[in-house]
């Protein structure tokens, strides 16, 4: 089961920060203050609302969430661990980066 083996992954590196990967911080969100920027934060890894519709391959890599009236939206992305191109397997820690982007939903 690959696609679980990666939302494990996602889940663990989003809400524990375990594993191999990095945290962006749009310029947007942290316009806001670092207050917004934390509580984005903890949004982001107490996330829990997917659905079909925003998470279609189970992989637990994208989310849309309100803080403070302001819509956040996360997304997870894949790259080798040079960060120079994409990831030739995802559901290995070892070959993968996780790059998770936390930005306003009009930075998107």
């Amino acid at each position: 089961m690959k696609d679980k083996r990666i939302r494990d992954l996602n889940d663990r590196f989003r809400r524990l920060r375990q594993g191999n990967g990095r945290l962006f911080i749009t310029a947007g969100v942290q316009a806001h203050g670092p207050v917004f920027v934390a509580e984005a934060i903890c949004s982001v890894r107490a996330f829990e609302a997917f659905t079909p519709d925003n998470d279609p391959y189970g992989e637990h890599d994208f989310g849309k969430l309100e803080v403070r009236e302001e819509w956040v939206m996360w997304k997870i992305d894949y790259f080798d661990p040079t960060l120079t191109a994409g990831s030739e397997d995802p559901g290995d820690d070892a070959k993968t980066c996780r790059v998770l982007t936390v930005m306003l939903a009009d930075e998107y």
